[in-house]
């Protein structure tokens, strides 16, 4: 019985809605620590927090566009990523996607155009090393680097023309990105070459994975379409699925260490493990709108965001009442 009601307390453990004070399609979150942190979104929205988003304050982006990530190097030095309504382009050869930097903690920001993209080409998501090394990745497999934080950036070679959608860089050498048809690739030297991923053939249709989370070299999770959560031990040679318990997309995935992590996803899913992923709980999240980002700054503090200016943060579980009866 006392198992049955650790259980049942676990299920309780959830996720409460905070004022974004806007109805914007957020994005992407970004938290510098568990006080100072920004959401980004649609029709420029850039939101605020100084404490830990018991309020946001709309900040100037200097943009009308929609904001797709946000990613900080440190506290002074950030990035969005930028995408033009194809309907609002002033000339047919402006381009579609560009980024926008920070060195002032948010203060203002600096439109920044690649040199050689495509017009037609869009930008999902900026990820940068402890290093400073940048990548930026998007349609048909796009990817560009940095090497100098952010002033000149250098097209890579890329193994697919599948739709990147997430990835991350654990130092300047080592990544992965994910995206649709299945979609993992793996670089040991910044992305000057890519490998393809092996996945077991589990479903008639191939994952559309949309983020990935490693926690060192060789230990990461990937989640994707139809609640599909995969692991790797081994840097991404090979993929294990783990059963996730739901059904719904999702769109995100942070670990905080080798046993701890949350997605989240359609519908407002939240989902949570404490043992690696061997098994996930579904978290109440105070919406039905769906997640698309999470960032989980510790153990005890994290947010996710989504449509509808939605954004919601850790709650407290209760203490479980332990019942006295067989």
């Amino acid at each position: 019985m006392l198992l049955c009601c650790l259980n049942a307390a676990a299920q309780t453990a959830g996720w409460d809605r905070q004022s974004s004070g806007t109805l914007a399609w957020l994005h992407s979150v970004y938290f510098l620590n568990q006080n100072r942190g920004w959401a980004v979104g649609s029709k420029g929205t850039l939101l605020v927090t100084n404490d830990g988003g018991k309020s946001w304050q709309p900040h100037s982006s200097s943009t009308r566009d929609v904001i797709r990530d946000i990613f900080f190097i440190d506290e002074h030095n950030g990035w969005t990523v930028c995408e033009v309504n194809e309907y609002e382009l002033k000339e047919k050869d402006d381009p579609r996607a560009y980024l926008m930097r920070t060195t002032d903690s948010g203060e203002t920001w600096q439109r920044i155009e690649i040199e050689g993209l495509d017009v037609d080409a869009r930008f999902t998501r900026v990820v940068f090393s402890r290093g400073g090394r940048g990548w930026v990745f998007g349609e048909a497999g796009l990817i560009y680097s940095t090497r100098d934080g952010g002033l000149t950036w250098t097209r890579l070679e890329s193994p697919t023309r599948h739709l990147l959608l997430g990835g991350t860089f654990i130092d300047d050498d080592r990544g992965w990105l994910v995206g649709a048809g299945a979609t993992i690739i793996q670089t040991s030297d910044g992305g000057e070459t890519w490998y393809q991923s092996r996945l077991p053939q589990t479903a008639l249709n191939p994952v559309r994975f949309e983020a990935a989370s490693f926690i060192n070299n060789r230990t990461g999770w990937a989640v994707g379409s139809e609640g599909a959560i995969f692991r790797t031990d081994n840097g991404g040679r090979s993929w294990l699925r783990q059963n996730s318990g739901v059904s719904a997309d999702l769109y995100d995935v942070k670990f905080i260490d080798g046993r701890e992590g949350w997605a989240v996803g359609a519908e407002g899913t939240v989902v949570h493990t404490t043992d690696g992923g061997l098994s996930w709980t579904k978290q109440i999240s105070a919406t039905t709108h769906p997640l698309e980002r999470v960032f989980i700054a510790d153990r005890a503090h994290g947010w996710a965001v989504g449509f509808g200016g939605t954004i919601v943060v850790q709650g407290t579980a209760e203490t479980p009442r332990l019942s006295s009866k067989p």
